[in-house]
């Protein structure tokens, strides 16, 4: 059978399954995901500027720049969006034992990253159409869906290095 560490021989098997989850980059890459899609839900993604006034465009919305904020234009389904995101990169790290699933996941993942910059684009020429000769300066927090976009690539490749290796474990047997 093979050595195990002192700790992990009298753990409940839960805790062991956590542990061997996390020894896998590929969930690393699905954490990172999840941190940077929930930095984008709260972080400004553009500021606007109509003439003399600015504006703030986050995943909730297009807000006035002022003390108190006023929503101007709506973006919920930017938001919810984003937030499925996160969900499915979360859920996809339990699915360890499911590759194949996994990847599956990660693929339909990668196309609502995509979707977040179409939907994007589409909240800023539907306002550009309401408002006149409207400026957009762009903020970090807006290249973190292509960073995500790039992790997901990663641990798509590495979830399929493990099942390559499972089967041509079972191959050997």
């Amino acid at each position: 059978m093979g050595e195990h560490h002192p700790l992990i021989v009298n753990c409940p098997l839960s805790i062991v399954n956590c542990f061997v989850m996390l020894q896998r980059i590929q969930t690393v890459y699905l954490l990172i995901i999840v941190a940077l899609t929930v930095a984008t839900l709260f972080l400004p993604l553009a500021v606007l500027q109509s003439g003399d006034q600015l504006f703030v465009f986050d995943a909730a919305g297009v807000s006035t720049m002022a003390a108190q904020p006023e929503l101007v234009y709506p973006t919920w389904g930017l938001f919810a969006l984003v937030t499925a995101i996160s969900l499915l990169a979360f859920l996809t790290i339990f699915l360890f034992k499911k590759r194949i699933l996994q990847i599956r996941l990660c693929v339909f993942n990668a196309i609502l990253m995509i979707g977040f910059y179409a939907l994007f684009a589409f909240f800023y020429w539907n306002l550009g159409n309401q408002k006149e000769a409207l400026s957009l300066g762009l903020k970090i927090a807006s290249s973190f869906p292509l960073v995500c976009l790039i992790l997901n690539y990663l641990a798509i490749r590495n979830i399929g290095a493990d099942e390559a290796l499972v089967r041509s474990l079972d191959r050997l047997r």
